[in-house]
Order: structure tokens, then sequence, then C-alpha cells
């Protein structure tokens, strides 16, 4: 029998279903609303880009279903549980691989490493995770996983690095202050898309403005 919208439909609802009830207890900022405000934006876009929504709402929703930040640092658990999930519901492996495709690409590695997805649907996606990195609700989940990792807000005598490897990018205990310039604040010069890149630059201007306002409140001058 041929599949139909209804479907693809059921499957979506019952990924999200699953998604919400794995990441409901999550205070590190990649909770379930999280998610939700990805999917938003990633199907803003790939509407606009003429992406396969049915692959970018998927991945959207998978994008974080076992982040290696919480899982030892295994980047490749993510990608693998996301295929499996998608294949318990009977998706065809050709659209699972798709999807697990861009659960693998979709991360952040470094400030010296190359991440740019090989699809169009991977574009979009990133551009959609990276967008909610940014702008007031960038900065409210950068302090909020700061918090959950245990790390300061701000120690002047650590400084930024530069990462030149996903490993020392991993490895990194770094202040959430440095957080900003090790990655936040590049993101808007590595969007995929023209919508992504147009979004990013008006948030990327509210976390310069934070800082700005912080490091004058730090010194003592406001």
């Amino acid at each position: 029998m041929t599949k139909t919208t209804v479907d693809r439909a059921d499957l979506i609802r019952k990924t999200e279903t699953h998604i919400r009830e794995l990441l409901a207890q999550d205070s590190s900022g990649h909770d379930w609303w999280h998610i939700h405000r990805v999917r938003a934006s990633a199907l803003a876009i790939g509407r606009r880009e003429d992406a396969d929504l049915f692959v970018v709402e998927l991945a959207a929703l998978l994008h974080d279903v076992a982040d290696w930040k919480f899982h030892g640092g295994d980047e490749n658990i993510g990608p693998q549980r996301a295929v499996e999930w998608l294949k318990s519901l009977g998706l065809d492996q050709p659209t699972a691989d798709r999807v697990g495709q861009i659960v693998s690409e979709v991360t952040f590695k470094g400030a010296g490493v190359a991440t740019r997805p090989s699809t169009l649907e991977g574009s979009v996606v990133q551009d959609a995770d990276r967008l909610d990195a940014v702008g007031a609700i960038g900065i409210a989940r950068a302090f909020a996983y700061g918090g959950h990792a245990g790390r300061a807000i701000h120690d002047p005598t650590v400084s930024p690095e530069e990462h030149a490897s996903f490993a020392a990018y991993k490895s990194s205990t770094g202040p959430t202050i440095n957080h900003f310039y090790e990655k936040l604040l590049l993101l808007k010069d590595r969007m995929n898309t023209d919508a992504g890149r147009a979004l990013a630059a008006e948030r990327h201007r509210v976390m310069e403005d934070f800082l700005t306002e912080f490091f004058a409140e730090w010194k003592g001058e406001k």
C-alpha cells in the first residue's frame, strides 16, 4: 500500500510525542521548547528554500534526540537513534538515512571546524538550530546551559579559545561569557540561507548590545 499524507502526519505526531516525553525534564536549554522553536523556524525557512518539508520537520524534531553533550561526547549516537526511531515507525531506509545525515551534520564543532551540511534540508535545519542559539533566546539558553554544566558566568582570567578541532571544543569548560566569542558571535557569518542570514544579523546585534551592557556593569561603569 502506498504511503499517504495521513501516514506522514501520524509519523510526525508520534515523533513529536516521543521527543516531548524524552526532553520533558531538561533544564539545559535543550528542552522540548527548543525543539518546538527550531521546527517552526526550519519549516519557515524550508518553505522559502523549496526544501523537502517532511524531511526538514523530522530532522528538526530529532536533531537533539541524543545530543553528544549529554552522551559522553559521542557524536554518533544521535544520528543512530534518529534512524532507529524512524525505522521503528516503518519509514523507508533512504528517508530515515537522510534524516540521520542531517542530525549528524547539524552541530557546531568549534571555531576552526567547517560544518556546512551536505544537503539543502540539512542547511535549513542547521540554520534554524543556530538561530535558537543567538539573540535574546540564545543568551538565555547560554546561561541555562552554563548553570547546568556548573560553569562560571565570567572569569576575566580565562580567555576565549578558537577551537581547532571538535575534540578541543568538546573538552572546553570555559565560562559562559567565553561561549559567546567561541561560538555564538560566529554564527551570523556561518548561516547557509538568505533567510537565516537576515534573522541572524538582527539577533547578533541583540547579543552585542547585551555584552556591551554586561561588561559595563562588570567594571562598575553603570
